[in-house]
């Protein structure tokens, strides 16, 4: 209710700005047509995707009264100066902790396509490449739950939660109880999630409630009625961190459907990743950055930091990494893209959208004509139908390029993986969709002849048996008015 007044009321104004005007229709008009060219121009010349500037052009070319407008409300994606600020701060504490931990020249053994992914992470996103770690891989949330559980308990100093969406129920009401019983034996707990992504799963001041239960709580991005390009960038990070020793990430948010303990669109398949040793401290200081961010807080990162770990045999190497939309640096996209370029044999791909920018689509279209077998794994129920069209729509070009693409005919499937030639693979949270790869805080693992690689992978041709194929007959085939809506939908995704 208060959204709907407050946003009522902001076009109440508008309006009466408007009539205001009316008598000086003619300079108000050709203001806003002004308006309209320097946003036009300010889309041309800026660095964002070409479909996103497609997209921003289609909705002010045609509307040059109130386009500019509305481009200036919730368009140009600027961040004040002083968060920018605060944030290069941050960050600079987490490259200061992270730094001695660089070696992606160790990799060089193992190759130039190796060493030149690792050094990217290193050199552009300050994310170090471990060895000493052991990644565990799960191919369902439900396996993933209970391990969880029981690492939870084990925590004797700190936890951190980061999550985009919590809601009540048989996940999080068994992981609340352990923070609950965790934060009265003097154990620090963290929790920080969305305010977007728990909007309708979460009442309003469910961080006093965990205040009030001894955890300290932060809301990423308060959610306020206000058009704003603010709103755009949202926390879609999955971190679960036990004292600096034990960590998680992957699709997993903490509600009942990623365990199957609710059906919401068939059966629900993701993937979940455990880390255990030295990699765990960069996910940490990820944490920790985001945490000071909303809290207005400048820490000692030091000491969070956990005792030596012990020596394991050869575990390869594990990179934990983060994408941040506050830069001009699109990680996520550069991970996936470095993926596909190194590809000799095959590529595969489970992903929940499949709305790839023109980089992307590229690389995937060159692969696939080069002899790599590319395979892509989608869902056939999808949780949001305008998005489940705008990924088919997206299927011809690749299918005709030679890219095999299969729909899980079970339900819906959340997993973020790749996996390259059985080497490279990487698990996370980042989508193929223009959100995950350029709007949002987004985190990720890669992993180079890490032994959990294969498990990734057999995942993957297990899932295959489950999927159905999609040929590009099936697609030349559809109504003409179904192409069209569907051409609409893709143009207008960056927007979505």
């Amino acid at each position: 209710m208060l959204v709907a007044i407050s946003l009522f009321i902001q076009l109440a104004l508008f309006a009466v700005m408007v009539f205001t005007f009316s008598e000086h229709i003619q300079n108000f008009y050709w203001v806003c047509i002004l308006m309209s060219i320097a946003a036009a121009l300010a889309i041309v010349g800026s660095r964002m995707e070409p479909a996103y500037k497609i997209a921003w052009l289609l909705v002010i070319l045609p509307f040059p009264v109130f386009g500019g407008i509305f481009y200036l409300f919730i368009g140009g994606g600027r961040v004040s100066n002083r968060r920018q600020r605060r944030m290069q701060g941050i960050l600079g504490q987490s490259f200061k902790a992270l730094e001695p931990d660089f070696k992606a020249d160790d990799l060089l053994p193992l190759g130039g396509e190796a060493a030149t992914q690792a050094t990217y992470l290193e050199q552009r996103a300050a994310c170090p490449a471990y060895t000493n770690t052991v990644a565990e891989y799960f191919s369902l949330g439900d396996l993933a739950f209970p391990r969880m559980l029981a690492e939870l308990e084990k925590a004797q100093r700190y936890i951190f939660l980061e999550y985009f969406i919590i809601q009540p129920g048989v996940f999080w009401d068994s992981i609340l109880a352990v923070l609950e019983r965790k934060a009265a034996q003097g154990v620090e707990v963290r929790l920080l999630y969305d305010d977007m992504g728990c909007m309708f799963t979460l009442p309003r001041h469910y961080d006093q409630q965990m205040m009030a239960r001894g955890i300290q709580c932060r809301v990423f991005n308060r959610f306020r009625p206000i058009m704003t390009p603010r709103l755009n960038n949202r926390d879609h990070r999955k971190l679960m961190i036990i004292d600096g020793k034990v960590g998680f990430t992957g699709g997993i948010n903490l509600a009942d459907e990623y365990i199957n303990q609710k059906e919401r669109f068939g059966h629900w398949k993701d993937s979940a990743i455990l880390l255990e040793g030295d990699a765990v401290w960069s996910m940490t200081v990820m944490f920790l950055s985001m945490w000071d961010h909303c809290a207005a807080l400048e820490e000692d990162f030091d000491r969070f930091r956990p005792p030596a770990a012990p020596v394991r045999p050869w575990t390869g190497y594990v990179q934990p990494y983060t994408d941040t939309p506050l830069d001009q640096e699109a990680v996520g996209q550069s991970v996936y893209l470095n993926m596909i370029a190194r590809a000799k044999k095959y590529i595969y791909i489970t992903t929940p959208y499949l709305i790839v920018d023109v980089a992307t689509n590229t690389a995937l279209c060159n692969a696939a004509k080069s002899g790599v077998d590319v395979y892509l794994i989608t869902p056939h129920i999808p949780d949001k139908r305008y998005v489940f069209e705008v990924t088919r729509a997206h299927y011809p070009p690749l299918l005709d390029a030679g890219v095999h693409i299969y729909e899980y005919t079970p339900g819906f499937i959340h997993a973020k993986n790749f996996v390259v030639d059985g080497r490279f693979a990487t698990v996370g949270t980042v989508n193929l969709d223009y959100r995950s790869l350029f709007l949002h805080f987004e985190d990720g693992v890669w992993l180079c002849d890490a032994p959990c690689i294969h498990d990734i992978e057999r995942d993957f041709q297990d899932t295959l048996t489950l999927s159905e194929p999609i040929t590009l007959r099936r697609f030349r085939h559809l109504n003409i008015l179904l192409q069209l809506y569907r051409s609409i939908l893709r143009v207008f995704a960056p927007l979505m």
